[in-house]
């Protein structure tokens, strides 16, 4: 009995042997998929990196809200840090003896401003957010007794390059840092 034929004048055998072939490397890239998303170092990156985000949020709103308004007090700034500007070239409305009042009306008439004051805002936002990250990974070493998170860093005797203080060996210039150099030596 000849093979029946089905649309396009191939073989209903053969499309369905093309369907099942579509169908089973669909489900094997999607299986694939669900074990690649589903891994416990994938999820451990991912809680990790959502954290992270929300910790950074926490402390540049520490930084911008709460420390740099006394700051602006304190200091003779009569503004907001991150308000302060220098224009470096007016714009079209431009008045020399006015100047503008904010950083936005400034850019808004064309003028070329240098917006140092956002610099320093996110200098300070940097600068808190790296000092609370080590101050969390110290706490955690501290109670944890995990010595490879923080790794204190000394010089090497010969080469003055940097290396981990508790190295026995420079892994730049290979000498001994126990003091077997000098004992060779003699000195």
């Amino acid at each position: 009995m000849p093979p029946r034929l089905g649309d396009y004048g191939m073989a209903v055998d053969a499309d369905e042997h093309l369907l099942q072939e579509g169908r089973r490397k669909a489900r094997r890239f999607l299986d694939g998929f669900t074990d690649f998303a589903f891994q416990g170092n994938v999820l451990e990156i991912a809680f990790g990196m959502i954290l992270a985000s929300m910790f950074t949020a926490v402390v540049t709103s520490l930084v911008s809200d709460v420390l740099l308004p006394p700051l602006s007090v304190l200091l003779p700034l009569n503004k907001n840090l991150e308000e302060k500007f220098a224009v470096l070239r007016g714009g079209a409305n431009h008045n020399p003896d006015v100047g503008y009042n904010t950083l936005k009306q400034a850019q808004d008439d064309g003028a070329v401003v240098m917006a140092y004051g956002f610099f320093l805002n996110r200098f300070l936002n940097f600068a808190g957010v790296g000092l609370s990250l080590y101050a969390l990974a110290a706490l955690y070493q501290y109670f944890s007794h995990d010595t490879t998170l923080l790794k204190h860093m000394v010089k090497c005797k010969y080469c003055r390059k940097r290396i981990n203080e508790k190295s026995l060996r420079c892994v730049n210039c290979t000498s001994w840092q126990d003091g077997r150099e000098e004992r060779r030596a003699g000195l």
